[in-house]
């Protein structure tokens, strides 16, 4: 489990990201790169990192479900993810 600290900085760049997704786009399609310089670091998406969003782990992380393998696996072996069941052949 990440630290809370963790998961709290990653919350809040979510949150600045989407704060200034519309004003990114602009200044890309204008073509202003000191205009983008001048916004804050943490508004850039590529400094996201994909992490469980029940734990905070940012390796195993499953992209279709947003969570890491190991939540996955407890929680489709108690059924608690519709569609999903142990596979058996």
């Amino acid at each position: 489990m990440a630290k809370e600290s963790v998961k709290a900085r990653q919350r809040k760049r979510e949150k600045m990201v989407a704060q200034y997704a519309a004003k990114r786009e602009a200044l890309k399609a204008a073509g202003d790169l000191a205009g983008l310089d001048k916004l804050p670091k943490n508004a850039s998406p590529v400094r996201l990192k994909n992490r469980c969003q029940l734990t905070g782990r940012p390796k195993g992380y499953m992209r279709y479900f947003g969570m890491c393998r190991n939540i996955f696996r407890d929680m489709a072996l108690d059924g608690k993810i519709p569609g999903v069941r142990k596979a058996s052949w």
